[in-house]
């Protein structure tokens, strides 16, 4: 597979369009696929935007108006028919993306690589129903997709492991550090892990022992301050396995194993927050400060970038 084939993106949202910048900066033309053909200025728009912010802070070299050549947007799947790599990016919903792959299998190849960005759904039950269900994978990105460096690759019951590994490799090629997940399990790792703790720490909070704005500073100061140099696994052979096993065993049984979801969030969002979207959620915002939170969070995710790129995962092996 060659490392600039033209690829397919179905869906130009804000993450769409993200995971679109992330491919035309590697240098790949894009077909970009939309169901609402008349938003296709505005998405060109944006993801030269992004380009821009990629160029600013010194990702790409090239200049975004030469970028933005290589984007094609469409509303015809025909078009993506000798495309030999499409990625999907649309709702969460298992019927609307079984909707997209009934489309793309009626005009690409079969050997074509399909993959869902999805972050929950188990990639098995996407794969029912596909005529070759092989060639389909779940794609798991974070926001924003053009500057994080995370990906995980997901495998469903009836993927083909040799054609994951192409998706692994051609993921690297986009300046990812993906993960590969060679069975399939719903939310996948980083979702399964970060639930966990958003349970417990709306535990703690509806249960009077510490507020919000204290969950979140402890966080921020602890783990915030290594999850970037080291995963969990790597932090405890840094500070002492055995002082975890203690802990584990005197923690555990006390941990929530709550099934419900917590009602703070319930009530939020039957009140109609979205958070920053619409400066309505677990804090107080106006119009004004919300639009810094989330330049602040740009900002932030290009600080971070850097930092982790001068401590790749295994660089105390070189």
């Amino acid at each position: 597979m060659s490392e600039k084939i033209q690829i397919g993106t179905i869906g130009l949202g804000l993450m769409g369009s993200s995971i679109a910048t992330c491919i035309l900066a590697a240098g790949h033309p894009v077909t970009a696929l939309t169901n609402d053909i008349t938003q296709k200025e505005d998405a060109i728009q944006r993801i030269e935007a992004f380009l821009l912010q990629l160029k600013d802070e010194g990702i790409i070299k090239e200049e975004p108006p030469t970028i933005i050549q290589r984007l094609t947007v469409t509303d015809d799947y025909t078009d993506l028919k000798s495309h030999s790599f499409v990625i999907e990016s649309i709702t969460e919903s298992i019927t609307e993306k079984k909707k997209v792959y009934q489309q793309l299998e009626a005009v690409l190849l079969p050997d074509a690589i399909i993959g869902s960005n999805t972050s929950a759904i188990p990639v098995t039950l996407l794969q029912q129903g596909m005529l070759h269900p092989e060639r389909l994978f779940g794609i798991h990105w974070a926001e924003p997709a053009h500057i994080t460096r995370f990906m995980e690759v997901i495998c469903g019951s009836k993927s083909d492991a040799a054609l994951a590994e192409k998706v692994v490799h051609l993921a690297e090629n986009w300046g990812k550090e993906p993960s590969l997940l060679k069975k399939d399990i719903r939310g996948f790792i980083t979702n399964r892990i970060m639930y966990a703790m958003l349970r417990e720490a709306f535990y703690l909070v509806e249960n009077g022992y510490a507020t919000i704005e204290d969950v979140d500073r402890s966080l921020r100061n602890d783990l915030g301050y290594w999850i970037t140099f080291a995963g969990p696994f790597r932090f405890m052979d840094l500070t002492g396995i055995p002082a975890y096993l203690s802990v584990m065993k005197e923690l555990f049984p006390d941990l929530s194993n709550n099934t419900a979801t917590p009602l703070t969030i319930e009530k939020l969002v039957q009140d109609g927050a979205k958070g920053v979207a619409n400066a309505k959620g677990f804090y107080q915002y106006t119009e004004a400060t919300a639009k810094q939170w989330e330049s602040l969070f740009v900002d932030f995710s290009f600080e971070i970038r850097k930092l982790a790129a001068n401590y790749p995962q295994n660089i105390g092996d070189q």
